[in-house]
């Protein structure tokens, strides 16, 4: 069996123009770097991506809690900077490097949610990747019920922002 062309041209437009529907516009929050993206927008939720306290300042809370708290303010940066907060988390996980830790960390934890924490999966790890720190946190949260995507039609052609394509 033989398409006319026009058919062809037809179920191609078709297809075509599906495409931005079907591919989800991947935005990248904060100062990306080759290897690192402090967050990530796609559709309504946002991913931010684990997140170390302060280790290397000079007077820098070295307790569970406040390296806990430092880690937190971050990740509570990087969702106001995907226009969310961090009362849309929707779910979290914590990497401890000592189990006995626990305790301190939830009491560091408990304060940016008083009520309704976002679930939690908590992962005693054997190190992390910055000398010093207890802890990494990384968080997913949902967009504002409020918010609407912008329409990026064609966005998933263009490469990431820092490549050099």
């Amino acid at each position: 069996m033989r398409l006319a062309p026009s058919l062809l041209r037809a179920a191609a437009l078709v297809a075509f123009t599906a495409l931005p529907a079907l591919a989800q516009t991947r935005e990248p929050i904060g100062r990306s770097t080759p290897t690192l993206t402090p967050a990530i927008r796609v559709g309504n939720l946002v991913f931010a991506s684990g997140a170390l306290p302060d280790t290397r300042t000079a007077g820098a809370d070295t307790t569970i809690q406040g390296q806990t708290t430092s880690a937190l303010t971050n990740i509570k940066a990087n969702l106001e900077a995907a226009g969310t907060t961090i009362d849309n988390a929707v779910k979290c996980t914590v990497f401890l490097v000592d189990g006995a830790d626990f305790r301190g960390m939830n009491e560091a934890y408990a304060k940016f949610w008083p009520s309704a924490p976002p679930a939690r999966t908590t992962v005693v790890v054997k190190a992390l990747v910055v000398p010093n720190a207890k802890l990494e946190i990384e968080c997913m949260a949902a967009m504002p019920a409020t918010w609407t995507a912008r329409p990026q039609p064609w966005a998933f052609l263009r490469p990431p922002r820092w490549s050099k394509m």
